[in-house]
């Protein structure tokens, strides 16, 4: 790719000694009828259902002097890009609008940039997505429309930098957005818009502006709550209010492009892949799902609590709300993001195709994303070139499938808000992270379920797992029961089903009898939630004991004594108790349960003379199990190992929960995977075929960032439990190319994958 180099170089010499001439040369008159009517009614044209790789230049206002459109143009066509988001209107806007208070970018000058790349994208056959910034303005604007801004409860303007946030409630969101939508609907046709600023002020800061309270008043009856308060139903009434808000304002938008656009001219806001993000601000991604053609998913690099296998989370997540026969492209950042961040800096090479890769496996469609036209450093421009190659000759494969799994790892935006509060990290995300990452260690297919879909997809896994699944409705208890109730089994941990859907505590588990285990008047007045944080020095038990230091040492050559330990326990032979981290306290519990572990209280770590255990025996249960009528397996842990797991990482953590994962599902999977190496796994079905995704994380920084090397793994043994339909008669590779030798036993069938570099995708037909 030398040739984008060379090509860059010129193009900037000559911008530097005539930049005026530039503006002049490549300044396009663009014509009324330039555009044709590709959304005009009648027209059957769902582009957003058909357009599977994206791209984006994030234009600055320093852009429109110096950007080369040729050049662009061209890479385009050389990373297969069949949709582009340009930058149109909002804070600023890249064309000659005629709206009022529309501020040009800084460096426009004369040139109509949206509408030359509009035009140059229509002759390269490319989509063009309008991209709007729309929850900001300049000074000039505050003062023109000092009511249509979000204010403090002194009055006092909220600003971001020099800019004054808009206010989701004023004439803003209501008038001036929807008339630029209508103007560039009008003037150049593009297929559809997308914003990823659209939902106004965040869960952090209070409106109380005119607008907001008379709005406010009208919805509820009721004065906008004075602080944040979530003991106060007003204030968790004013949280589901500006969820509402925001929906309005996506189908007022949508409402908006269509009329003007044609009905398939979409607008489709930009949702975050962090759950805990969209909380704070004010997205239900479940009911925008239910609204949305397409999800444009702005998660553009990984984090090291989350690791590259998250993006494969997040695809099957957003699929199970939004639906497989939709897509969801994701905004995949070329440049250094997030810790630290460095915009005009090429992440390396190795980390951006990890991130697109597991996106790619778990069902989202790439976006390659820059911020800016120039780059001095051109290596960025190199990183997606090869995925998107692949991915265009792989294309059939990585659409319009189902999701395999054994595993559902339930989840809701409601447990977020009102059992974690303004500590979900710790008391949702963590837990949520520390199963989903025991999984992916022990290569267990799973699926996000939303709480509200268990009734829906209670067929398509043999377990559910509920990670500190604390605020629970009337009606998502109910469907746990009927899925116990019809055979399936169930992990669940810490505070499940403890909290109603408003975040209120309940008197006992609304699970009790399935969990075999009931709070007590101690655990009443001080829950757990209460003492969620760092890591204490505190243990777990196992029983029934092998060996123990009160008696003396366990001899390494004595064997430990033999069937008497539960499969749980599998693999901790040589131990009696493991370490813990978190605080518990005392249950009931049930006849015809079986603990399997208590809990050692916390003693002191320094100094080394005083690290004894004060009190090594207690009743406190830390694991319950017990059987269901119908067959399923019910392992509830009061100790919350998720949590600790997704902080601290522990081996015995996660060897711990995939042997309670493993003897739910009584060892009955779908696959299974031998051979060395963090190996993660995406099967799916598709047609009269299934399709297998290996993604190689083994490498130095799975959990620091950047990557900057791929170490291969192999060879891996795969055993796959075949599909109705599905004969397995061929088994071939999409990376390495290769058929592969197989055999058959019984409905499995089994084959050797020789080396992965990155990943590899195996299809059985």
């Amino acid at each position: 790719m030398d040739n984008y180099e060379n090509s860059r170089r010129h193009f900037f010499r000559k911008t530097a000694m005539a930049t005026a001439m530039l503006v002049a040369k490549n300044q396009l008159q663009i014509p009324s009828n330039q555009f044709p009517l590709v959304n005009q009614p009648g027209k059957d044209r769902t582009w957003y259902k058909e357009i599977t790789r994206w791209g984006q230049v994030n234009i600055s206002e320093k852009d429109p002097p110096q950007y080369d459109i040729p050049w662009w143009t061209k890479y385009w066509k050389d990373t297969h890009t069949e949709g582009v988001i340009i930058n149109a209107g909002g804070i600023v806007a890249y064309y000659p609008s005629q709206i009022p208070l529309h501020r040009k970018a800084e460096y426009l000058g004369g040139r109509d940039l949206f509408g030359e790349l509009r035009v140059a994208a229509q002759q390269a056959g490319v989509a063009v997505f309008a991209r709007m910034d729309s929850n900001r303005a300049h000074e000039e604007f505050f003062h023109a429309h000092p009511d249509w801004f979000a204010v403090n409860a002194k009055g006092e303007p909220y600003k971001a930098g020099d800019l004054y946030i808009t206010c989701i409630n004023g004439p803003y969101y209501e008038r001036h957005i929807p008339s630029i939508l209508k103007e560039i609907a009008e003037l150049y046709k593009p297929e559809g818009f997308t914003d990823n600023s659209w939902s106004g002020l965040g869960r952090d800061s209070i409106c109380y502006c005119e607008n907001c309270k008379s709005s406010f008043v009208r919805k509820t009856g009721k004065d906008i709550p004075l602080e944040k308060n979530w003991n106060n139903r007003i204030y968790k009434e004013w949280i589901r209010w500006n969820y509402d808000r925001r929906l309005e304002v996506w189908d007022l938008n949508n409402q908006t492009t269509k009329a003007a656009g044609g009905p398939n001219c979409i607008w489709s806001g930009m949702n975050s892949g962090s759950i805990s993000a969209q909380s704070k601000s004010f997205r239900d991604l479940k009911e925008i799902a239910k609204k949305a053609d397409i999800i444009m998913l702005d998660y553009q690099s990984r984090t090291e609590e989350g690791g590259f296998a998250h993006n494969g989370e997040t695809g099957k997540l957003i699929h199970g709300l939004l639906g497989w026969e939709k897509l969801v492209p994701e905004s995949m950042a070329m440049y250094q993001a997030h810790k630290p961040w460095f915009r005009l800096a090429s992440k390396p090479e190795p980390e951006a195709r990890m991130w697109m890769i597991e996106g790619i496996a778990g069902g989202i469609q790439p976006w390659w994303h820059m911020i800016g036209a120039h780059h001095e450093d051109r290596r960025m421009y190199h990183s997606p070139v090869s995925i998107l190659e692949w991915h265009k000759i792989n294309e059939e494969y990585l659409v319009n499938r189902e999701p395999i799994a054994d595993v559902g790892v339930v989840w809701s935006q409601e447990n977020i808000d009102y059992f974690g509060k303004d500590d979900a990290a710790d008391l949702v995300e963590l837990p949520f992270r520390g199963i989903a990452q025991a999984l992916t260690r022990a290569r267990i297919t799973y699926i996000p379920v939303h709480a509200d879909h268990i009734d829906r997809d209670r067929r398509k896994v043999s377990v559910l797992v509920l990670p500190n699944f604390a605020a629970m409705s009337d009606e998502q208890v109910a469907a746990v029961r009927r899925f116990v109730e019809d055979g399936g089994s169930l992990v669940a941990t810490g505070e499940t089903s403890l909290y109603d859907h408003w975040g209120n505590v309940r008197n006992d588990f609304a699970l009790a009898d399935i969990f075999g285990a009931h709070m007590t008047n101690e655990t009443r007045a001080d829950p757990i939630e209460k003492l969620a944080g760092d890591a204490y020095h505190t243990y777990l038990r196992l029983y029934p004991e092998v060996g123990s230091t009160l008696n003396g040492p366990h001899s390494m050559n004595e064997p430990p004594a033999k069937g008497k330990r539960h499969p749980i326990l599998k693999g901790f032979d040589e131990t009696d108790t493991i370490p813990y981290g978190g605080l518990l306290h005392t249950l009931t519990v049930d006849p015809g349960t079986e603990v399997l572990m208590t809990y050692i209280p916390q003693f002191p770590v320094y100094p080394p003379e005083k690290a004894y255990m004060r009190e090594p025996r207690t009743n406190i249960p830390g694991l319950i199990i017990r059987s269901s009528a119908k067959g399923g397996r019910v392992a509830y842990l009061p100790a919350d190992i998720d949590r600790q797991f997704g902080r601290n990482n522990l081996p015995d953590h996660g060897d711990l929960l995939k042997n309670i994962i493993l003897w739910a599902a009584k060892e009955e999977l779908s696959i299974v995977v031998n051979g060395a190496g963090l190996i993660d796994t995406h099967l799916y079905e598709q047609k009269e075929r299934m399709v297998l995704h290996l993604i190689n994380l083994t490498n130095h920084n799975t959990w620091r960032q950047p990557l900057d090397e791929l170490i291969s793994v192999g060879p891996i043994k795969v055993k796959v439990k075949l599909r109705p339909g599905v004969k397995g008669k061929q088994v071939r590779t999409l990376v390495s190319k290769m058929k592969l030798a197989s055999s058959h036993s019984k409905d499995y069938i089994s084959f050797e994958v020789k080396s992965i570099l990155d990943h590899e995708v195996i299809i059985i037909s």
